[in-house]
């Protein structure tokens, strides 16, 4: 029997926590699950945890050869069965009646896409903000491809959408050939909502909490870097030759061009002021003076208050598209 949802969780030395999103996954109330855990070369004992599970309950894919969180989730992709997909990450959780909700939502909406607020949990396991105020998703209802770029400026957005954890109709993916942009380590998320919008997916808001992401501090292994802006940057030009968007869309899309050559101008100055080369800073404004428009602070002050304008304190894991990265 066709189950209603395929929990894909790819898991990277994720042995401390990917029992408790297996265990969330597993306690969906009001539908049916199955949980796909794709372990991307692990070198602690994350497959020992998965398998733990029976196989009818979990199914356990072990790559050859590590991939990324975007090659992990494309190989949990391909063995889903379910009418939804979700993506879990190996160190976060869901509320038992997200999924239900989230397809109540959908279906009634005529949708192929929902999303849903993210609650914020502290290392110490205290709960902190949620990603988004109530209000401001209720507010939307439905999310376009203009709305969804909008939302993806990169140092810019008040509420970046790219944190949203959505869930698809399989279906709707495979048809459009969708899946996760593998050689983007950093907005493959963005990328790919975005493309599915493109095709002419409709994406529902429920407005409840569903999705609990968890903070820790030791996940924690890079930054945004120039390189990660600049694959992005080519991601975005690559979308649009594969993608037609109307007035509104096109609009969007300049202002996050926009942002990411400032951000990519703006990580520029910061190495060359971290490496201690102030003529090469001063020709990086002088080559860009849109570079300046992150400066207009001290380099320190500007750095720390832009992981002050993140919830969580700027402690934040591959969330899409956005300051930080990873849990590899």
């Amino acid at each position: 029997m066709q189950p209603d949802v395929s929990f894909v969780i790819a898991a990277y030395n994720a042995e401390a926590t990917l029992d408790r999103a297996i265990a969330s996954a597993i306690a969906q109330c009001g539908v049916t699950v199955e949980v796909i855990v794709v372990d991307d070369q692990s070198r602690d004992g994350t497959l020992d945890v998965a398998r733990a599970y029976p196989e009818d309950i979990v199914k356990v894919v072990a790559l050859p050869a590590n991939r990324g969180p975007g090659g992990a989730r494309n190989a949990g992709l391909d063995l889903a069965r379910g009418r939804w997909v979700a993506v879990l990450d190996s160190d976060d959780a869901v509320l038992p009646g997200r999924l239900a909700a989230m397809i109540a939502r959908a279906e009634a909406a005529g949708a192929e896409i929902a999303v849903d607020n993210v609650q914020v949990v502290r290392e110490d396991g205290t709960p902190d903000d949620t990603m988004f105020p109530a209000g401001y998703l209720e507010g939307l209802r439905e999310i376009s491809l203009a709305d969804y770029i909008a939302g993806n400026l990169v140092f810019e957005s008040r509420f970046n959408l790219g944190y949203l954890k959505p869930i698809f109709q399989r279906r709707f993916l495979d048809d459009n050939g969708l899946r996760y942009d593998e050689k983007l380590r950093i907005g493959e998320d963005y990328i790919l909502l975005a493309s599915a919008l493109a095709s002419g997916g409709r994406c529902a808001v429920e407005p409840s909490v569903g999705y609990v992401y968890h903070i820790r501090t030791g996940s924690i292994s890079r930054v945004l870097e120039l390189h990660h802006v600049e694959a992005m940057t080519r991601a975005d030009a690559a979308f649009a030759a594969a993608f037609p968007m109307d007035g509104r869309a096109q609009a969007a899309f300049a202002r996050r061009g926009r942002s990411l050559r400032k951000a990519a101008s703006f990580l520029a100055l910061v190495q060359h002021i971290k490496a201690r080369a102030p003529l090469k800073a001063i020709g990086t404004a002088l080559r860009d003076p849109a570079a300046v428009g992150h400066m207009s602070m001290p380099i320190a002050v500007r750095l720390r208050r832009l992981r002050r304008s993140l919830p969580w304190g700027g402690e934040m894991k591959h969330a899409g598209n956005f300051l930080v990265a990873g849990d590899r």
